[in-house]
């Protein structure tokens, strides 16, 4: 009995499992796959691979299913993500090509992955402690206030109040403004917020030093910021006409909890295997409620954008100016949520597709 055929019968379980959802047998393997060898030769493996922890058969007389330690070998040894078909891409770039803001492209993602997985999916805003600083406009709004509207690289646009003892000259204001988006552009908000600072200082600015002050606190009040802004979500109710109560109740629980799961889903894209995609199954969500779910994620932006769908350059990303490191991991991510027998292959293949449009949808500027 050799290992590699071994390992080639439980991919074929877990392939039958996926499918079916049923307990898989010898003899259903002998005539679903082509393994060269006999029922009882298959039998013998399948027991080898349950003495191993990679499957449990759940009653006496049936067949087995694979076990947490069955699935990771699977989605370890799927070393690349088949890519979607040409009309599926089309679908997809049809679909969310119609996008009119970043906020809407990122609604229209979850809609569209629910769509294609059956699961729930999950896409997070960009979070401001990873952006780069685009363009940044002062305009009063009261005696003593000025509005600061910062328009950073991944379309994510903030808004902060600037307050001031007395208003500065219009002109004094516009200077600052300019010399800001000069010196700042494509660096990181903390280190535009030392740009300002700088600024401010020096000879000439005199009129505008608290406002600078003021505006440098606003960029490292959202460089802190290490939260994505939102979550969002869709196919929660598809999901649930395919599950069972007992399995969706701590699911549903899970999605309540945003700030942990935003945690391991940004994690998880940033932990990817050699496709650019993150699988973390049962246990090792480390929670409770994804006992038995499983996590697919990918990161979408600056990290994302260096490769195309095969994993090759698509160009160099990195003349865009300091981001403090930020440059080599993604601003967010996007992913999907189902059970532990979910359809690896094709949820990867969709995540990753997902998180590639978003990827030139902010690159490209279309935010």
């Amino acid at each position: 009995m050799t290992q590699s055929r071994r390992m080639l019968v439980l991919r074929a379980v877990v392939e039958d499992y996926i499918r079916s959802q049923e307990p898989v047998g010898s003899t259903s393997l002998t005539k679903q796959h082509h393994l060269g060898v006999s029922s009882a030769t298959i039998r013998n493996d399948m027991a080898a691979l349950e003495d191993e922890g990679y499957l449990i058969q759940p009653h006496t007389s049936a067949g087995r299913v694979p076990t947490e330690k069955g699935y990771r070998y699977f989605v370890d040894r799927l070393a690349t993500v088949v890519p979607l078909s040409e009309a599926q891409r089309r679908g997809i770039n049809s679909f969310l090509s119609g996008s009119v803001s970043l906020t809407d492209a990122l609604q229209r993602s979850a809609r569209l992955l629910s769509e294609i997985t059956g699961q729930v999916a999950v896409v997070a805003s960009p979070s401001l402690a990873k952006a780069t600083l685009r363009h940044v406009e002062m305009v009063p709004v009261a005696m003593t206030t000025l509005l600061a509207v910062v328009i950073t690289d991944s379309g994510r646009v903030a808004q902060h109040g600037l307050g001031v003892s007395a208003m500065p000259p219009t002109d004094a204001v516009a200077r600052l403004s300019n010399a800001v988006n000069e010196q700042c552009n494509g660096l990181s908000l903390s280190r535009s917020a030392e740009t300002v600072r700088a600024i401010g200082s020096s000879v000439g600015y005199e009129d505008v030093r608290a406002v600078a002050e003021s505006l440098a606190d606003a960029f490292e009040s959202m460089a802190l910021d290490e939260r994505a802004n939102e979550l969002y979500m869709s196919g929660a109710s598809r999901l649930a006409h395919t599950q069972s109560v007992a399995d969706l109740a701590p699911l549903f629980d899970a999605l309540e909890e945003q700030v942990v799961l935003m945690k391991l889903m940004s994690n998880l894209s940033e932990e990817t295997n050699a496709s650019g995609v993150g699988v973390s199954i049962g246990s090792e969500n480390h929670s409770p409620e994804l006992l038995h779910a499983s996590v697919v994620s990918s990161g979408y932006g600056r990290a994302a954008a260096a490769r195309d769908a095969d994993g090759e350059q698509d160009g160099d990303e990195s003349s865009v100016g300091d981001t403090s490191g930020s440059a080599d991991e993604p601003i967010a991510f996007v992913g999907s949520i189902g059970p532990t027998h979910m359809d690896y292959a094709a949820t990867m293949a969709a995540v990753k597709a997902v998180a590639r449009y978003l990827t030139a949808f902010v690159r490209d500027g279309l935010a």
